[in-house]
């Protein structure tokens, strides 16, 4: 089965950056991340949609 969350360690693997600012991140406005106690998880298609917003990947309309 594939994972639907992942640690915040395994998202900062997965993202290539330091598990200090992968922490900072998930206190970012609007990143998606889900706290269960004190379990943080990110879901991996919010994560996805995120960095898709973030780079200005998603599909808009044109202007003309």
């Amino acid at each position: 089965m594939e994972k639907l969350c992942i640690s915040v360690s395994e998202m900062g693997e997965a993202l290539g950056i330091s598990r200090v600012r992968a922490y900072q991140l998930v206190k970012t406005t609007g990143f998606p991340a889900l706290v269960f106690g004190r379990r943080i998880m990110i879901p991996v298609d919010g994560l996805r949609r995120w960095i898709e917003l973030q780079s200005g990947e998603t599909s808009q309309p044109e202007n003309r």
